[in-house]
């Protein structure tokens, strides 16, 4: 994953507001009226947050006459997925081989 997308995609979902936004988008295509009502924000607000999501690679916009809809890609998050896995494997690894030198420590002084 390239740095600057890998940037731009955590300062994205590292607000609320827009991961919320997400989570509401889910698996269908909605509309900023849509996502502001009930969110307790104003459209700009929204529509904001969804031009973050967009530059991020996040969000996708479909324009249907007067109406901006939006639908979420999840391959942006995937990648994120993957990435921190990776991470997890690594400190596993670390982990287990310090509880294996603490039992050994501990069996040695017993």
């Amino acid at each position: 994953m390239a740095s600057a997308a890998v940037q731009e995609i955590f300062a994205a979902i590292a607000d609320p507001t827009r991961r919320r936004l997400l989570e509401r988008i889910g698996t269908k295509e909605v509309s900023v009226a849509d996502l502001t009502a009930g969110a307790g924000m104003t459209m700009a607000a929204v529509s904001l947050h969804l031009q973050v999501l967009r530059r991020a690679g996040l969000v996708h916009r479909r324009i249907a006459g007067r109406q901006r809809l939006y639908r979420l890609d999840p391959l942006p998050l995937r990648s994120v997925s993957d990435w921190t896995e990776k991470l997890t494997g690594f400190w596993n690894r670390r982990l287990d081989r310090l509880q294996r030198l603490a039992e050994e420590h501990d069996a040695e002084a017993e």
